[in-house]
């Protein structure tokens, strides 16, 4: 049996994710079979699970919006979005017998929502991924005692989650997958084939962090940066909370990948209520994520669009 696994890509909980799926279906399915890993994304170029994609024996998305197809067998998701495209609620509500879907927006991350269901549900007793999932509930949720910590870089996992944000395509997933399942975290992030990946992205935070000071303006509660001449850096959030640990929210505005990108955060650090709901605003644009973050893809002729979009949630989040 072949098994297509559609994880978001370029994400550390997605990675996760799929390798604590692997190790469900096989508990589930009594054998081993092939699994093909695939990296989501909601940019215009990345790949997504729609109708035509979906040829194998099982299907399975994780931790990214609902296909609105009757071929999808298993789906984990935690964000209030994922069942944004029309047609998927009603999909996940009267879904098929052989259909096994989860969706449970209080959790943190998608694979503490995979693990629970599968020892809840399927009586699935794996311990040695516990590890796995603490780290991704922890980054996910970034549960970090202040913003120097959470972009810190201090430890190999840390490290390794940096490279898995830049490097997370289809022949990473292929390759770390089964290695997490057979191997300590620690010891893959302390890897050299890591280690490697890694020495270039260590320099390329410090230019990011470098061009956010120049770019930053603080608005009230909220910081905006508009890095139209440089690349966006999922890491830019955390930064702008360090930088400004003032403010309540950011609005960073990007090109990443072949389009431009909206990053929209709430700083838990702020020591102030958050007050609106970062998915549902970035749901109005296109986008989706979390109450706490949140982000929109824009194609690369729509940067005007994109930069629209982006004052005007400044302007919303101000109050």
């Amino acid at each position: 049996m072949r098994v297509l696994v559609a994880t978001h890509g370029h994400c550390f909980d997605g990675l996760v994710s799929a390798a604590l799926f692997t190790r469900l279906h096989q508990h589930v399915a009594g054998r081993r079979h092939e699994y093909i890993y695939r990296a989501c994304g909601y940019a215009f170029n990345q790949y997504k699970p729609d109708e035509a994609e979906l040829t194998y024996d099982e299907h399975a998305i994780l931790d990214y919006r609902l296909s609105p197809s009757s071929r999808v067998d298993w789906y984990f998701d935690h964000h209030r979005t994922a069942l944004q495209i029309p047609g998927t609620r009603e999909l996940y509500e009267g879904g098929h017998a052989r259909q096994r879907m989860f969706v449970d927006a209080d959790y943190s991350s998608c694979a503490k929502l995979i693990m629970d269901v599968a020892r809840q549900e399927f009586g699935l007793a794996a311990p040695e991924l516990d590890e796995l999932v603490e780290w991704a509930d922890r980054i996910d949720a970034a549960r970090f005692e202040d913003a120097a910590q959470a972009i810190s870089q201090e430890h190999p996992v840390r490290r390794f989650v940096r490279v898995v944000e830049h490097a997370g395509n289809d022949p990473f997933l292929r390759k770390i997958v089964p290695d997490l399942l057979n191997r300590p975290l620690q010891d893959i992030a302390e890897s050299s084939a890591i280690r490697k990946r890694y020495r270039p992205l260590g320099k390329s935070l410090d230019r990011f962090v470098k061009q956010l000071r120049e770019k930053c303006e603080q608005r009230g509660r909220v910081v905006f940066a508009d890095l139209s001449d440089g690349y966006l850096d999922s890491a830019g959030k955390f930064v702008t909370y360090a930088m400004f640990p003032d403010s309540v929210y950011s609005v960073l505005l990007g090109r990443q990948g072949n389009g431009a990108k909206i990053l929209v955060g709430y700083n838990p650090w702020s020591g102030r209520p958050r007050d609106a709901d970062i998915s549902a605003i970035c749901a109005r644009y296109g986008g989706g994520g979390h109450p706490y973050v949140g982000g929109i893809p824009f194609r690369e002729t729509e940067y005007d669009r994109a930069r629209l979009a982006a004052r005007e949630i400044v302007s919303e989040l101000e109050g």
